[in-house]
């Protein structure tokens, strides 16, 4: 394998289309797009020169998606980060999900779909040295359901692999009059939503590097006092996720209040308040 410093994000907000039953994934390009900007200038170790952004059509198809997937996982870099963010659809089994695409209907949206085991088994043989994946999703009401169930029976089994931690939130949905209430992925009091306000205000009395353990108590502040009861949210474990660090604007800003200063200095300033080691070491 091949490695070299830098990070390969790819970022897909898949939007349904106009089948009611996928309503839920009406923000989700305007989610892909927060984080498209977002992440990138606040990598602690790369910065925006050394973020490498694939941000996929929301109207692309299933291939198209896992095409772009494939193009970043063969480019050398330290990570492999991918966001994804819209509604997730069952196989008739419950054992297989997939994010669903344009054009999809209520009976082909799994066939059509990004199937979730493929993005995995894309970043595990990747030629990045760690991975990690973001998600801002809705289930229906089947998707649930196979989440629900662990074991080789059901699909929970897919969102703990040892090799691609998860960061994110997966909420209910319910096609209908009763949808209309959800959270959509992209939209106010999403995961998206939460991470993007959590990077741009900092986490104040945090170091100026931060990784997914640090950031994830503000995330989910930001989360409930939107009024997201009910949904599963998706942490890395001890250590998951925990040497992707983000810069932590909150660590400078009240000492430097009011002060001129350039990208180059903060981020020599930055790396400077860094711990030695990163911290999963």
């Amino acid at each position: 394998m091949r490695m070299s410093g830098g990070i390969e994000l790819v970022v897909i907000g898949a939007d349904g289309g106009p089948e009611r039953g996928h309503a839920g994934s009406a923000r989700a390009a305007d989610g892909a797009r927060l984080l498209a900007d977002a992440l990138p200038g606040r990598s602690f170790d790369a910065g925006t020169r050394g973020c490498r952004v694939t941000l996929v059509p929301p109207d692309a198809d299933a291939n198209a998606m896992l095409t772009a997937l494939r193009a970043a996982s063969q480019r050398p870099a330290r990570w492999l980060v991918v966001c994804l963010l819209g509604q997730l659809a069952a196989d008739p089994r419950g054992r297989r999900l997939a994010l669903v695409t344009g054009g999809s209907t209520a009976d082909n949206a799994y066939r059509r779909g990004l199937a979730w085991d493929w993005v995995v088994s894309t970043m595990v043989h990747g030629d990045q040295e760690e991975t990690l994946l973001l998600v801002d999703a809705l289930a229906d009401r089947e998707a649930w359901a196979a989440l629900e169930r662990g074991g080789e029976d059901g699909a929970g089994e897919l969102l703990a692999h040892s090799r691609v931690p998860l960061w994110g939130r997966v909420g209910r949905f319910q096609p209908g009059r009763r949808g209309r209430d959800a959270v959509l992925p992209g939209g106010e009091g999403s995961f998206s939503w939460a991470l993007g306000r959590v990077l741009e205000q900092g986490v104040p009395g945090a170091p100026a590097a931060v990784g997914p353990e640090e950031l994830q108590p503000a995330v989910a502040a930001e989360l409930e006092r939107a009024g997201t009861d009910g949904a599963r949210l998706l942490v890395p474990g001890p250590g998951g996720g925990g040497r992707l660090l983000m810069r932590n604007r909150a660590s400078v800003r009240g000492a430097l209040a009011g002060l001129s200063l350039s990208e180059e200095l903060l981020a020599v300033l930055w790396r400077e308040s860094a711990p030695t080691d990163p911290p999963s070491a």
